[in-house]
């Protein structure tokens, strides 16, 4: 679809909040323009990215919400840590968290960087069917840590290997 295409369908739908998530959005170069026409229009922007690419060309006024890859992912080895200096206030730092290794990744790189102070929010989400959400929040809790568990939701309501929800 093109941009216009794009705007046209969020217009349909009267969206006054979007947002672009995918596999990995930043992928789209048309992503940009896409940005910058939403918000031109007044709409609320919020992008999910996966954290490997830089958010350097992001609009400031969109709510990015980055993914820091523990190592359980098998990929925390593509982070784009610079990504962390570009965060605004209403930005969001999001972990996914597979087992105790991962959750002691994410509290380090969470005190490393200050995300406390930098980000609005640091989600940490279990691997859905691997990690207990009630044992993620007892980590956190016990350490009080600045987090708040997340649940991956359309895991809850769809089937987990649905697609495009």
């Amino acid at each position: 679809m093109s941009v216009d295409e794009v705007l046209d369908v969020v217009d349909r739908h009267g969206c006054p909040l979007v947002e672009i998530t995918g596999g990995e959005p930043l992928l789209q170069e048309d992503v940009y323009p896409l940005m910058e026409r939403l918000l031109a229009d007044g709409r609320t922007v919020m992008l999910e990215t996966g954290g490997h690419r830089t958010i350097a060309q992001v609009p400031a006024a969109v709510v990015k919400i980055v993914d820091v890859k523990c190592p359980g992912s098998g990929e925390s080895a593509k982070n784009d840590w610079s990504n962390l200096d570009r965060l605004a206030p209403h930005d969001e730092i999001k972990f996914v968290v597979k087992d105790r290794a991962d959750y002691e990744f994410a509290r380090e790189v969470i005190a490393k960087h200050d995300l406390a102070s930098r980000a609005a929010a640091i989600l940490l989400s279990p691997v859905h069917g691997v990690l207990d959400p009630r044992t993620l929040s007892e980590w956190i809790l016990a350490d009080h840590l600045p987090a708040r568990l997340q649940l991956q939701l359309h895991k809850f309501i769809w089937h987990p290997s649905t697609r495009g929800v």
